[in-house]
Order: structure tokens, then sequence, then C-alpha cells
């Protein structure tokens, strides 16, 4: 299986999904005018302001803990210093430019996703790429294509692989057992599961910004420790990015295909960005204006991107610790503890990879169910959510390089229909956002309401 979902995932992750990945970003920034650089500040905002108008089940603030908590994950710990350990420092470079084009992509998938939602038999909102790929582009036949592609990968990227590595870290952190860990993990998903959308909402609003910020901490003063050493290895992702990494030390080397590849791949797994998943949660906001979401979704990938992958990065730049041959969160917990005292760098790397972890768990049952709700309707949730606490406990057991792989296979899956999709739906993206914007200069829509 292992060799097989390998083989797949490199097929899938060649360079035409690359440039289709990238291509679509840079459209969407080219015909929304670089939004994601001119609305920024403004997106910001918008998170943190309260809504006094539209139709949802949560907050906007809601909505982006709610997408934070499942792209805040082992992407940020894990995921970067995967794809520095296989692609060298330059593969940092291409996480950076999939956020930066990927910002204009959440934004469109989201605006989207909120236009074309749907309320379901119990009142409650339902949307994401496979609504507008039905509804807006009138192929349901690939909205069913991205449902089974995403109730798929949630197993993958949103369950299985942040237990296994949650288990992983606590194991070699405490010495405890995978199967305490799995079995713990489960019983709090499902403690938290069984109230939908508005618990997993509640719960994220409180976690994110508590584990975000121990994190921030714990990065920056690894940094400023080996503030000598940060412009050498800044100086190291930018050479990289455009030639490869020579083997050294305990890195066996990388091509720059490797490094383009593993730069691209882990930042989508991170931010999630043209995946379509992110949507799901998006639309259930509430608002009156697709584009006010729209915006608040888009500097989720900022935040996600741009700061707390980049702390990992720079920590294992400037501690040299990426040529050790480690990879995962062990890279990880080697660079925090070349910074930190004691066992704090262990510490800190652990509770993160486990807060970090279960948040995304939670996200991503949301959107797994949400997929498996456009396919069987929702008399059948509630298989879905026991299925889903089975795999939380078995994905703390099973070897990490499997669930890599079916995770990279399962994203491209996802991402092929969600982006073609976006392409011929740009036109409506392009003429309402031009009309939002018209009226937030005319002040005929208030910015904040």
């Amino acid at each position: 299986m292992n060799i097989f979902f390998a083989n797949f995932a490199s097929l899938m992750w060649g360079p035409w999904l690359l440039i289709l990945l990238l291509g679509v970003g840079f459209w969407l920034t080219f015909l929304l005018r670089g939004i994601q650089f001119r609305n920024l500040f403004y997106a910001l905002r918008l998170a943190f302001s309260k809504e006094r108008a539209g139709e949802g089940d949560i907050s906007h603030f809601g909505a982006l803990m709610t997408a934070m908590s499942a792209t805040v994950g082992m992407g940020n710990i894990a995921g970067v210093s995967t794809a520095v350990a296989l692609g060298g420092p330059g593969a940092i470079f291409w996480m950076w430019m999939t956020g930066l084009v990927g910002m204009a992509t959440k934004y469109s998938e989201s605006f989207l996703a909120v236009k074309y939602r749907q309320t379901n038999d119990q009142g409650e909102i339902s949307g994401g790429p496979m609504y507008y790929l039905e509804h807006g582009l009138g192929q349901k036949w690939l909205g069913i294509c991205f449902a089974v592609f995403g109730a798929l990968a949630a197993f993958g990227i949103g369950n299985m692989i942040q237990a296994n590595t949650a288990a992983t870290a606590v194991v070699e952190s405490l010495g405890t057992s995978k199967f305490s860990v799995g079995l713990i993990l489960s019983v709090l998903t499902a403690l938290v599961i069984i109230g939908g959308i508005k618990r997993i909402s509640d719960v994220a609003s409180y976690f994110v910004p508590f584990m975000v910020a121990i994190y921030f901490i714990g990065a920056m003063i690894v940094i400023f420790s080996h503030l000598s050493q940060l412009g050498a290895g800044i100086q190291l992702i930018f050479e990289h990015a455009f030639t490869g990494t020579a083997a050294t030390g305990g890195f066996i080397g990388a091509s720059l295909v490797q490094t383009i590849r593993y730069g691209v791949a882990r930042g989508l797994f991170s931010n999630e960005s043209g995946m379509g998943s992110a949507p799901i949660a998006a639309a259930a906001a509430k608002t009156n204006q697709p584009a006010k979401q729209a915006l608040v979704s888009m500097s989720g990938t900022f935040l996600d991107t741009l700061i707390v992958c980049s702390l990992t990065a720079l920590a294992l730049a400037s501690t040299g610790t990426w040529v050790s041959g480690e990879t995962g969160v062990a890279l990880t917990m080697q660079a925090f503890s070349a910074g930190l005292p004691g066992n704090w760098g262990v510490f800190i790397v652990t509770l993160s990879a486990v807060t970090f972890a279960f948040s995304t768990i939670l996200a991503w049952e949301y959107y797994g169910e949400k997929c498996f709700e456009y396919l069987f309707g929702d008399k059948w949730i509630h298989l879905y959510r026991y299925l889903w606490v089975l795999f939380v406990f078995v994905g703390s057991l099973v070897k990490l390089e499997l669930v890599w792989n079916f995770s990279d296979a399962m994203n491209a899956l996802m991402a092929v229909p969600n982006l073609i999709g976006l392409v011929l739906l740009s036109g409506v993206l392009f003429r309402e956002t031009k009309s939002y914007e018209r009226g937030i200069r005319d002040k005929t829509i208030d910015k904040f309401d």
C-alpha cells in the first residue's frame, strides 16, 4: 500500500499539478488585482470585528478559527520540517510562494462557497466546492468527485496523519504508549464533534489563539538565540530555491524538482489554498456579503503560511539542524532544543503537536462530514462520526510514511476539480468582487456590517 500511494502521489504531484496550482493562484491574483496585498489589513480587521447581519451558523471569527484549526497543524510543525528534510532549505521559498498566491485562491474559493451555500434539512448551512461546482458551474459530477475525494482525504490529512504525529511526539518525549495517546484523542474528539460545527467553532475560537501564541513565543526565542546565524539561514533559502541542495551532513541532497515539489506540496498541506477544504467552514459564517468572509478566510492563509510556517522554517535555518538527517516532528524538536534550555524545546513542540493535531482533527471532521452529507444526505452523519473517532485511534498506530503518501495523493485529487471550478467561475468572482469594492468606495455597503 505504501509503495502504491507513494507512486500515485508522485504521479499526481508531477509538474502538471504544480503548474496548475500556482498558475490558478497567479491568474486569480492578476484577475482580482492583487486583492491579497491591497486588502490584507482590512481583512485582518474584519476577522476580529463583530458582524451584525447575515445568515449563517457561526461568526466570521469562528469560521476563521475553525479553518485555522485545520491549517495550523502538523503542516506547520512536521510539514515544514519534512519539506526541508526532503527538499532542502529552498523548499521554504516555494512554500512562501504557494502561500502568497494561495491567498487569492483562498479568497476565491471562500467567496464562491458563501455565494452558493445551501440550507440542509436540519436548518444548518452547507457549502463548499461541491455546491459551487453543482449550482454555480452546473457540473454536479465534478461536485460528486470533489465530495468523494474530500470525504476520503479527511481521513488522511485531517485525521490519521494528525493522530500519528501527535502520538509519535508524545511517545518520544514522555515515553508513553501510542495506544494510550490514540485512546485519549479518540475520546476527546468524540466529546466535541457530537455538538457539530457550533461546538467545534467554540472550541477552536479559544484553542487556536492560545496554541499559536505558545508556539510563536517558543520559536521566537529559538530564532533570537541564533540571531547571528539567521542571515546565513535566510540566504540558504533563496539560494537553494532555484538550484536544489547538495548532500551535506545527514542531508542526502535534493534536486530542483524535489525542492519545488516538496515546497509546494507541504505548502498546500499547511494552508490548504486551492484544495477546497477551508471554504466548507467559510460557508457556515454569518455574513451578508460573500466578499467579507472571503477576505477573512484569505487572512488565514497569511497567518498560517507567512507567519506560523515561517517560524518553523527560520528556526531550522538559523540553528542549522536541517542537515541532521532527521525529519518531521523530530527535526523540529531538535531545532527548538538547540535554542531553549533544558527540556523546554521538547515540551513546547510536543504540546504544540498535540494541540495542533487535536484542533485539526476537529475541523477536518466537519469538512469530511459535509462532503459525506453532500453524497448521502444527513441521515447517516452519525455513522461518519463513529468511523472518524475509530480512525483517530487507528491513525495513532500506523506508519507515518504511509499516511503522508496517502494524504499527498488525496490532496491532489481534491485540488483538481476545485481548481477547475475556480477558473471557470473566475468571471463571477471578478464581477462581484468589483461590485463589492465599488459599494465600499461609494459607501452603499458598510465595511463592517
